[in-house]
């Protein structure tokens, strides 16, 4: 790896994908179990939150989305801003290959995805759920399979994910954004504005910043623009530069706190909340609808083409180079593995859906597309690493 940073963030999301994994059987377990009542019945709970003139209603899963994962998303945001600014995506050479290939990663899903739903009986507004990566899962798969791999693979698949996150988040706030309250959305803006003044007074408490941000997300939340936006944009803020001479910056002192949280906290506790289905919902043969195959077909075969032939196009083209000591079956592995769109999908969804039965049916194809990605491709590393380990050495 080319920065501690990134080392670290490595470390801590492959860590979580085993608990991502379990808290995702956990919850399908449990929605399909004579327990089922009970779990539905937890995710729907109402609760109200009133601190002075903020007075909101929602049910767990609605402030486990609105409220927790706007913390993912601050976190993601800093993740961005570092890699831009000081890590892998600071390096125009090394940037071209998963920039393009994330591009392809993005098109060829949702033209398949609407090329399914389409007709009767579709859903086509929900052709962004097969674009996304799951950063925790992809690694953690990625780690399993390949560990003897070249490490340039693990950070393509990072800078990939990366990318597509950005992607994600622009499409979450352009296309899911509803009945905006403009005087509330000029409160957020404000509010942003001192965060970026703030960011000059690179000493400055953190509670400072909490409290900002806390402000953000309220306004945020009021004015009808998703949450996420609140996080990525206050993360945009924070100051890169050394709290003082010879520390460590404000990003990475909050990158380093906030990861652990986020990791083996949060996302499992989204990763429970939001992939709980019911094979009983709906009518038979509900499985096979456009909407849950158009997601599955996305992920593992949209994601694997579009990566993959975005990457052999770039490289053949010269327009960048294949990673460090990566053969091509090893590309091929880390594209199936893009298709693990788990956490991002599921978010997604969340969003395009309100019918129960197409969220259901949502949550299916995303469970389906991804552990498919995930088995696949882990397959396809691990006869890669060993033909590797059986090549006669020079």
């Amino acid at each position: 790896m080319s920065t501690r940073s990134t080392l670290e963030f490595l470390k801590t999301e492959t860590g979580s994908g085993l608990i991502l994994v379990a808290a995702a059987g956990l919850a399908i377990a449990a929605a399909n179990s004579p327990a089922s009542s009970a779990y539905f019945a937890f995710v729907d709970h109402q609760v109200t939150i009133q601190i002075g003139a903020f007075d909101e209603t929602m049910s767990v899963l609605k402030w486990i989305k609105n409220g927790l994962m706007a913390i993912f998303f601050f976190v993601v945001g800093l993740e961005i801003k570092y890699e831009v600014l000081r890590g892998e995506l600071s390096n125009p050479r090394r940037l071209a290959l998963p920039v393009l290939a994330a591009v392809g990663g993005v098109v060829i899903p949702a033209l398949l995805y609407w090329a399914i739903n389409a007709g009767p009986g579709g859903h086509p507004n929900g052709w962004p759920i097969p674009t996304a990566t799951d950063i925790a899962f992809a690694l953690a798969a990625l780690a399993i399979a390949g560990p003897r791999l070249p490490p340039s693979l693990r950070v393509f698949l990072l800078t990939l994910a990366i990318a597509d996150d950005l992607a994600a988040v622009v499409l979450i706030g352009v296309l899911f954004s509803t009945h905006i309250d403009w005087r509330t959305l000029a409160g957020a803006g404000a509010t942003l504005a001192v965060l970026a003044a703030m960011s000059q007074w690179r000493r400055a408490p953190y509670f400072f910043y909490v409290a900002a941000f806390l402000l953000l997300w309220a306004f945020t939340l009021k004015s009808g623009v998703n949450t996420s936006l609140a996080g990525v944009a206050a993360a945009l803020t924070v100051p890169l530069e050394p709290r003082r001479p010879g520390g460590a910056s404000a990003l990475h002192e909050l990158m380093t706190a906030l990861h652990p949280y986020v990791a083996f906290l949060i996302l499992p506790l989204f990763a429970f909340a939001a992939a709980g289905f019911s094979l009983a919902d709906g009518p038979p043969g509900a499985a096979f609808q456009p909407l849950p195959v158009g997601i599955a077909v996305g992920l593992f075969i949209g994601k694997a083409v579009g990566v993959f032939g975005a990457a052999a196009l770039a490289i053949g083209l010269g327009l960048a180079r294949r990673p460090t000591g990566a053969r091509w079956t090893d590309l091929l592995g880390v594209s199936i593995l893009c298709g693990v769109g788990f956490t991002m999908s599921l978010f997604i969804a969340g969003l395009a859906f309100a019918d129960p039965l197409a969220q259901a049916q949502s949550r299916l194809g995303v469970v389906a597309g991804s552990l498919a990605s995930a088995l696949v491709g882990m397959a396809v590393l691990a006869w890669s690493q060993s033909r590797r380990n059986d090549a006669p050495r020079a």
